[in-house]
């Protein structure tokens, strides 16, 4: 069963005027107008037009009128149909294999199979939308069975993530305005004279009625948006995209063939590689009238033929063939340069192992996702320590070694009842957990002081650490919030915030 995002981009528009002008004042509202003769009116408006009741449709004299400190910009179609164009393009070389615009404002890409890449549904949403605010755009984004129902709830739910579960696509659509069924204007407003109000509404009633007066196109919305009708996502192709193909006279559905002709596409698709010097993130996708997809990342480029094919053998047994597969693609969309490297010498190197196939087999398993912890140069622990990809490369940056460090650091530090003497005295005993610890032996105050250049709330704020060890061996990491003297510096509580091994 396919998974689709429909992502919805209310005011693209205005968003790359302002990326394109930065001299526009963020405070003034800001409004598209488009014309036709002697006719103008909004197209598009922001956040600041909105709040002040301008609406898109509104004439422009009368936007005009309504507030007098109004920026006005001509339409641009094709600019803004090119800005939606290298989105798509963008999410094609990070997300998925399957996305295709959905214009005027909106993406749809199927993630089944390449979600897991991301850390799952819910952390790939929040991560897409955020990357989204990164460039100054605003958006919303769902996630449901099909592409109806993912496109009606982008545009009509509040929230800026919505998660559709498996299978409950009839639920989560039923209250729905009409107008999300992606119906002509005259036909929601003729639906709504005849008293249909939601989309469940319109779904109860028979059919016959429905198409012997509007025609098919109400049936096959509604088919659409409940997944009785198949409807296809046309995926965008960049034009540099390298990309092998395998149509069948007869539809195939056994393993053993689809694993012997995803093996003869890798080789075919290394070929094209080598020929232009790239490596690349490889995916495959299966067609047969609806589209699956199956991505196959890698830590770092590679053209290993036997190696890619191992990778994708292992996830051959998530295609559902369904009544039979009558063409594979296997496509490239992140090529890198592959850079050659000589091999060390056995006579006076010593040789590295390396672990980029363990992270290639790790990292495309559902639900992994592979970091490993680098040193920050900061003082404050929670600050010290970076997640970064396994293959990067080390920046240089150590730890501080005046004192030692948990193995072990606590998400957040986790409040303890301390019995000690202020300023400088080690406590006597610890209360975490709801378990209380006599303390045996103690090293410290180790004092860390605020980042005041990061944030001003820091200016004199500071943290006694010591190392406790309780009466049973066991070693901590605890600290004082403040000097034990000045309220200022912080609230003389005690918060637990590592363990020793």
């Amino acid at each position: 069963m396919a998974r689709v995002v429909s992502v919805f981009l209310p005011t693209l528009p205005t968003d790359r005027i302002r990326r394109a002008d930065p001299s526009l004042s963020p405070d003034k509202p800001l409004v598209v107008i488009a014309r036709s003769g002697a006719k103008r009116w909004v197209a598009a408006a922001d956040r600041a037009a909105l709040k002040l009741g301008l609406r898109v449709g509104m004439p422009a004299a009368k936007a005009r009128a309504l507030v007098q400190e109004l920026v006005m910009i001509d339409a641009d179609p094709g600019a803004d149909l090119a800005t939606l164009e290298r989105l798509t393009l963008w999410a094609l070389s990070r997300y998925s294999p399957v996305v295709a615009m959905d214009p005027p404002d909106g993406i749809v890409m199927d993630t089944e199979g390449a979600d897991h890449l991301q850390g799952g549904e819910e952390l790939m949403l929040s991560g897409l939308i955020n990357r989204f605010h990164g460039r100054g755009l605003a958006a919303h984004a769902a996630i449901a069975d099909t592409w109806g129902a993912a496109h009606a709830l982008a545009r009509t739910i509040s929230r800026e993530t919505v998660i559709v579960g498996r299978g409950e696509t009839d639920k989560a659509v039923n209250r729905l305005p009409l107008s999300s069924l992606r119906l002509p204007a005259e036909t929601v407003a003729s639906l709504r004279t005849l008293g249909f109000a939601t989309v469940g509404d319109l779904a109860a009633t028979p059919r016959a009625p429905l198409t012997l007066r509007f025609g098919p196109e109400v049936g096959r919305r509604l088919d659409q948006m409940y997944g009785r009708v198949a409807e296809p996502i046309d995926p965008i192709r960049p034009a540099d995209l390298v990309e092998v193909n395998k149509s069948f006279a007869e539809p195939i559905g056994a393993p053993e063939t689809i694993d012997k002709y995803v093996s003869r596409l890798v080789r075919q698709l290394c070929l094209e590689l080598e020929k232009r010097g790239l490596g690349t993130d490889l995916i495959v996708h299966r067609v047969d009238n609806t589209i699956q997809s199956l991505r196959a990342g890698t830590a770092k480029p590679v053209r290993d033929i036997a190696w890619l094919t191992k990778l994708f053998r292992d996830r051959i047994e998530r295609i559902e063939p369904g009544f039979g597969i009558e063409k594979l693609s296997l496509a490239a969309t992140l090529a890198e340069p592959l850079i050659e490297t000589q091999s060390a010498s056995l006579l006076i190197e010593e040789q590295v192992t390396d672990v980029t196939p363990l992270i290639d087999v790790l990292g495309n398993r559902g639900g992994q996702r592979i970091f490993r912890v680098a040193p920050v140069a900061s003082d404050v622990p929670e600050r010290s320590v970076q997640r970064i990809a396994p293959t990067a490369d080390e920046d240089g940056a150590t730890r501080p070694l005046n004192w030692p460090r948990p193995p072990r650091l606590l998400e957040r530090p986790e409040p303890i009842e301390v019995i000690a003497l202020l300023p400088d005295h080690p406590p006597v005993s610890f209360t975490w957990r709801g378990k209380r610890r006599r303390v045996k032996r103690a090293d410290g105050p180790e004092r860390i002081f605020g980042e005041w250049w990061k944030r001003s709330s820091e200016w004199v704020a500071v943290r006694d650490y010591f190392v406790v060890e309780d009466d049973t061996g066991e070693r901590f990491w605890i600290f004082r919030s403040g000097d034990g003297v000045d309220a200022e510096t912080g609230s003389h509580k005690w918060f637990m915030h590592g363990i020793f091994a």
